[in-house]
């Protein structure tokens, strides 16, 4: 008895610690856009700069690019505050040009976001780069890179991966449906719906507030958590819920919402008008192969665990459960604040 008491208080005190360690990240979860720098070359050596510069809250993160050595401001810059970054325009000379000289963007280590950086030469080549925590700088190359935008693909893969929220409403989905026949039909009609709305909201047909998006979505997550509770009570046998009984129509729904949000990520970088449709698929294709990666590890760890034949104790199983509704019930909280005190 002893021993099995001294386990249990192991196990929550481990939860305790993971939630505490990752309490700082989780309370911005998708709040951080990445940022965008483009440079468009107007004359030999003369540059027409965009920066976007990503916020928090409606604070500008401490993000500042480092022009190669040589290059002066040939104007003042200008300044726009936008839903979400901070926009500022100005004229670079670099009488040295560009090729061979290192980019920066200094105090991107100390954030969870990337830059995407996109210059345009005199002679119509373009060159991407995607700048990350890890490392800010790159050294800019005679030859445009060939990548390009295969970019995009990557931005949607880490956009899916640091969304938390996002990730948390797929689980919520997981917890629920246990058919494999209607998780594929629930996962599907998700896929279709935010696919919908990233695209409309992309090509600028509809778009919808911040602030208020990202409380109805943190909503969506904290309405997952009783429906999965009623799951694990017996409640599928009762098909006691709409939810329960058609949760790919509550998908549906709530993806609606939740591409809304996607496109918010693509809209932040300023995307050309020219790259806009190969932007929209590479980055949509992104989110999903993020997203079909975390179901498959979800049902590859339920299968490892049903075929190790390992029991929990009941207050084990619910720790998900209540985790879900925990941060759900949070994130609320925190965005319905932000909507009412801006």
């Amino acid at each position: 008895m002893n021993r099995l008491l001294n386990f249990r208080r192991a196990v929550v005190g481990l939860c305790q610690l993971c939630v505490l360690a990752l309490l700082p990240y989780v309370a911005m979860a998708h709040e951080l856009q990445p940022g965008f720098l483009q440079l468009i070359e107007t004359t030999p050596h003369q540059y027409d700069v965009l920066w976007k510069q990503p916020t928090s809250l409606g604070n500008p993160l401490r993000l500042t690019p480092v022009f190669p050595a040589g290059c002066q401001a040939a104007n003042a810059a200008q300044s726009e505050v936008l839903p979400q970054s901070w926009v500022w325009r100005m004229r670079l000379s670099c009488p040295k040009g560009l090729a061979g000289q290192m980019l920066s963007i200094e105090g991107l280590e100390a954030f969870a976001t990337d830059v995407l950086i996109r210059i345009e030469h005199g002679d119509g080549r373009v060159e991407t780069h995607l700048l990350k925590p890890v490392d800010p700088s790159v050294t800019l190359n005679e030859v445009a890179q060939s990548r390009g935008r295969w970019t995009y693909l990557t931005l949607g893969v880490e956009h899916i991966a640091l969304g938390v929220d996002h990730l948390l409403f797929v689980f919520g989905l997981l917890l629920i449906v246990r058919n494999r026949w209607m998780l594929i039909k629930t996962i599907t009609s998700f896929t279709l719906a935010h696919s919908i709305t990233l695209a409309i909201a992309t090509l600028g047909s509809i778009q919808l507030p911040t602030a208020p998006l990202e409380a109805l979505i943190a909503l969506s997550i904290l309405f997952l958590a009783p429906e999965a509770i009623r799951v694990m009570r017996g409640g599928v046998e009762n098909n006691s819920s709409l939810t329960i009984s058609y949760p790919w129509l509550v998908a549906f729904t709530f993806g609606l919402l939740h591409g809304f949000a996607f496109a918010s990520g693509l809209a932040t970088l300023g995307v050309p008008q020219d790259d806009i449709a190969p932007a929209l698929l590479l980055f949509n294709l992104g989110v999903e192969l993020g997203q079909l990666s975390f179901v498959l590890l979800f049902i590859a760890v339920e299968r490892g665990i049903h075929l190790l034949k390992i029991h929990w104790p009941r207050w084990v199983e619910m720790i998900p459960v209540y985790t879900l509704g925990t941060l759900g019930a949070f994130w609320t909280i925190q965005r319905v604040a932000v909507v009412f005190l801006r």
